[in-house]
């Protein structure tokens, strides 16, 4: 069984920025696509980025720009580089990860953006 082990959310100002990592452990095939994705009281949880392993990326219009994803094949480590947060980048934030069989998800990690 994946294990998407998360870190890095956390309170931060508006405007300020965080980065998440997300490592997935005991993986006995090849991870294909990667990504995040958010959740927000009351909402749905919606697409925020993915990456192949190839190297395409897919952003949430409301992101681009602002976030940037980027894997570590050999360390089957994604990460999401989010720049001038705002108050609606609040949510609980998760990894996802996909091999030809299934698809695995983190436990979540919040990101609260907040003055």
């Amino acid at each position: 069984q994946v294990q998407l082990v998360e870190s890095g959310g956390g309170l931060v100002q508006p405007g300020g920025s965080l980065k998440l990592s997300c490592q997935a452990f005991r993986s006995p095939i090849r991870l294909n696509t990667m990504g995040w994705y958010r959740q927000a009281p009351g909402k749905e949880r919606e697409l925020v980025a993915t990456l192949t392993r190839d190297g395409d990326t897919n952003y949430a219009d409301s992101v681009k720009g602002r976030f940037t994803i980027s894997r570590d094949n050999a360390m089957n480590t994604v990460y999401l580089q989010m720049n001038s947060l705002k108050p609606e980048d609040t949510a609980v934030y998760y990894c996802q990860a996909r091999t030809i069989l299934s698809t695995y998800w983190g436990q979540g990690t919040q990101v609260t953006v907040s003055s």
